[in-house]
């Protein structure tokens, strides 16, 4: 696409400007983390829709970087590497470039580049309270720019895992259902698989498995390593011998486990199922409390308290959408999420969205978990909302 004009730019200054006033004039402090970042923060962390846009390149000493896709990251390490003590609380706005490849081509609703303008608040001390302020902020940024119409999705990813806490299974089948919930079809085959209602693939490893029944994790590895040598095989993937043979040690181990029982499987699809207004959501995942255990039941009293608090900002939160399976793209994403959509000539677009992820500041070094809420707009796509509903 064509750089911008000098009118173009001074009409984009024009939109943004109002809505960092809004977050500076809500106490939080603005800042311009590097536009380069270490690449592997993006690709493991940021899930497969960043890893696939993401601009990576090697600098002359061979280390690999990437011009930032997002400022999420960026702020969490701008806060780690600057703040007096990281785990005090901080609150961080931003107005600045982000890059992402489009694969199917740059339009005006998908730029390879665009000013992101967000909030990122750290070690907040009323969860509910943070993300109530946070999501009124970001919607309320988007009508100070001047959109007024749009539609808002919200999730709830922190419901999913006390679910998930509740049921008796292996801690590892947990995790692997918590990774596969950005992919519905993923997660449909592995619910399906664990529950025994899908066969077990065979695959070419089916002897080398039948070998590893009745060893420990040690014994795995010696017989990786022994296999590998012996047939001259290389590694591949970046896979070390280790997580290798730790793989093949659980697919061992699932084979003997229990299958997941048929009422664990309902009480999944149950919640996923449910789908409405936050008010008709919470009737429905009430039903489900008796049997989804005492912490679904705590998240569920912060997702009702979130409501209020979010009305008592001013958001009708009648007219918005909850869905048990919505919980954005993005993979540090650990509690409540929501995003703020426009319709564009191929359908409804995220231009705006957030929530919490109070894992991230841990995988990115933090020697103490720190929590955290955010939220970002879009501001290309949002010029090209004013400008529809003009």
């Amino acid at each position: 696409m064509a750089g911008k004009s000098s009118a173009e730019r001074l009409a984009l200054i024009g939109q943004n400007q109002p809505m960092l006033d809004l977050l500076v004039g809500a106490g939080f402090e603005h800042i311009d983390p590097d536009v380069l970042q270490p690449a592997d923060l993006f690709l493991d962390r940021s899930g497969e829709d960043i890893r696939t846009r993401t601009f990576v390149f090697t600098d002359p000493s061979g280390r690999e970087l990437c011009l930032r896709p997002d400022l999420t990251v960026p702020t969490c390490r701008y806060h780690l590497e600057r703040a007096a003590d990281p785990r005090a609380e901080a609150k961080y706005c931003y107005g600045g470039k982000v890059f992402r490849h489009q694969p199917r081509g740059a339009d005006a609703y998908h730029p390879r580049e665009f000013v992101q303008v967000g909030m990122e608040w750290f070690a907040d001390r009323d969860a509910p309270a943070a993300e109530a302020e946070v999501f009124a902020l970001a919607i309320q940024a988007l009508e100070r720019a001047g959109l007024t119409r749009y539609r808002v999705k919200v999730g709830d990813l922190d419901l999913f895992s006390a679910l998930l806490d509740s049921i008796a299974m292996p801690a590892r089948w947990r995790q692997r259902l918590r990774h596969q919930f950005w992919r519905p079809r993923a997660f449909r085959e592995l619910l399906e698989t664990l529950s025994a209602r899908r066969p077990r693939a065979k695959s070419a490893t089916e002897d080398l498995l039948t070998q590893l029944a009745g060893r420990g994790e040690e014994g795995a590895v010696a017989l990786v390593e022994e296999v590998l040598e012996h047939e001259g095989l290389p590694l591949v993937g970046g896979r070390t011998v280790n997580e290798i043979a730790r793989r093949l040690h659980e697919r061992v181990r699932d084979r003997e486990e229990k299958p997941l029982s048929q009422t664990a499987v309902e009480l999944i699809e149950g919640y996923l199922a449910i789908e409405g207004s936050p008010a008709q959501a919470l009737d429905a995942m009430r039903g489900l409390a008796d049997r989804a255990g005492e912490r679904f039941g705590i998240a569920l009293d912060h997702f009702e308290r979130r409501q209020q608090l979010a009305e008592g900002l001013g958001l009708d939160c009648s007219a918005h959408w909850f869905s048990g399976e919505f919980g954005r793209n993005l993979e540090y994403y650990s509690g409540f999420v929501f995003q703020i959509e426009v319709e564009s000539p191929t359908g409804w677009i995220p231009v705006g969205g957030g929530g919490r992820y109070d894992g991230l500041m841990t995988e990115l070094g933090s020697a103490t978990p720190i929590s955290a809420v955010g939220a970002a707009i879009h501001t290309e796509r949002l010029k090209q909302a004013l400008e529809t509903q003009a």
